[in-house]
This record gives C-alpha cells, structure tokens and sequence, in this order.
C-alpha cells in the first residue's frame, strides 16, 4: 500500500546552495514540494548581505511554502567554554525562528568542532533537547557516517537516549549516511519507530569508501549504490509520517539552472516510491 511519501517530499536548501534564498523557496515550490528544509547558513548568509532577522522571516514567509525542518548552527555537541555558551545562545535564535514560521522541527550534526567523548557529546545534547523543549518544538539528531564518534545509528541512539526526553528528541535518518555506515536498505529495521523524527534522501555514489569521498559528492535518487525499494519500504511499514527530505548537495548540480535540478530530484523520487509501491 502507498503511504503517500510523495505527497510529502521536501527540498532542502543545500541541494541548491549557490540559488539566493528567494530563488531557492520558488523553485521548490514551482516543482511541486510539500515543503522545504532550510539551514542555519541560509539566514546568515542573508544577514550578511544586510537583511535583518525579522525581514529574512518575512521572505521565508513570502516563499509560499512551508518550513518543515530548520538546522542549527554546528558544533553545539562538542562545544566547551565559551563557544559552548554561544552555541547554546544560536539555539535559542534557531528556536524562536522555527517558531516564527511555524516549523516543528530543528535538526543538529555533529559539526566540526574537535570531537571529545560520546559522554560528553550526549551531556551537550540533553541540554540542547532542554533548551528546544522550552520552545515547543522538537528536534532530530543527525548521525554523519565520516565522523569519528556520532557515525552510527547506535551512536545517535546513545546520545538520543541520555536525552531522556523521547517527545522532543529523536533520530535523523540519511540514506547517505546510512549506506556509508554500514546500515544500507534495511539496515535500520530495529530502530523503533517512534525514534523516527526526520528523513533525508539523497544517492550514494557507487565505490565510494568511509573516510575517501566527499559529503558534497551526492546524487539525485536512482543515480547510485542506495537500495532504494528497501529504504522506502521499510520506512512505510514503521508507518512514518514526516517529510522526506531531498539534500544532494553538489557542485555539478549548483552549476545547474535551480528549476532543472528541484523538477529532477522530484520526479526521481516520485519514480522510485511508485515502483518501491507497486506491487
């Protein structure tokens, strides 16, 4: 049976990342997305080029298509001393925007910061899940497969766990990640459920070794080694209900004309959830 994946495809903004933000909420909504998932980058960049808080809100806004996830500034897990402070003060911000535009969810990566202890990791995250819980919203924990600690399922798991608050915090999964990993297709048959908060899709290439490829080397579904009749199917019997995030970042697709490469990864993805669904 569909469980209507198409229906809730999302764009997320790296997949597009040398478009302005305005171009960027136009293309997806003009190729047909649910929704799009937009980044900590995203807003200061426009900052940067002299927009304020409140008028880059009133764009996203303007766009005329839903926020449905919003990252965060990286490296708060392995944050200490006063970058910790700080890291923790661009949450709040992050926080009071997800709940400007009416966002559920906020997603955190690992980062660059110099990695400690999955201990220390997780003490930075339960606070981290504290501070969104105050704003009433939630928050999805991404694994990244080349990170030398928060690279696993079960490393995310741990971290999520310590948390202690399963309302608000949970896993982000990434075929990406997962097929580097080591949990491709199927490969995260026991996670519950319930931990399910947030879902990125991109392809994998063919070959591509831990430690060897780059994270901007992703391809548009169906394009690589990602098991894909596998992954949806899976994810349609733990009956998830959120979006389905497309990120492909790559320079060969920001090089592209942005209508071309959000209509591509669309109509990919809508390809593969009918063939995944119909038997």
């Amino acid at each position: 049976m569909n469980p209507g994946f198409e229906r809730r495809l999302a764009l997320h903004s790296w997949t597009l990342d040398s478009t302005p933000l305005p171009e960027m909420l136009r293309a997806a909504r003009e190729a047909g997305y649910a929704g799009v998932e937009l980044r900590y980058v995203d807003f200061k960049r426009a900052i940067e080029r002299g927009m304020t808080p409140e008028s880059v809100i009133e764009t996203v806004r303007a766009g005329g298509i839903p926020v449905v996830v919003l990252g965060v500034e990286n490296g708060l897990i392995f944050a200490r001393g006063e970058e910790h402070g700080r890291l923790l003060a661009s949450l709040e911000q992050s926080c009071r925007n997800a709940v400007a535009l009416g966002c559920p969810m906020l997603m955190m990566s690992p980062g660059q910061n110099a990695p400690t202890t999955l201990k220390e990791g997780a003490a930075n995250f339960k606070l981290a899940a504290e501070v969104v819980q105050r704003h009433g919203v939630k928050v999805a924990l991404e694994f990244n497969s080349h990170h030398p600690i928060l690279n696993s399922i079960d490393a995310a798991r741990e971290l999520i766990a310590h948390a202690a608050l399963p309302a608000t915090a949970g896993i982000l999964l990434d075929t990406y990640h997962m097929h580097f990993s080591g949990s491709p297709g199927r490969g995260f048959e026991k996670l519950p459920a319930e931990e399910i908060f947030a879902f990125q899709f991109s392809d994998a290439p063919a070959g591509g070794k831990l430690g060897v490829r780059s994270p901007t080397n992703r391809l548009p579904p169906g394009r690589g080694a990602v098991k894909w009749t596998e992954v949806l199917q899976l994810l349609a019997e733990k009956e998830y209900r959120g979006y389905l995030d497309y990120e492909a970042p790559n320079p060969a697709q920001w090089s592209r004309p942005p209508d071309e490469v959000a209509r591509e990864g669309i109509e990919s993805a809508r390809s593969l959830i009918a063939t995944a669904f119909s038997a």
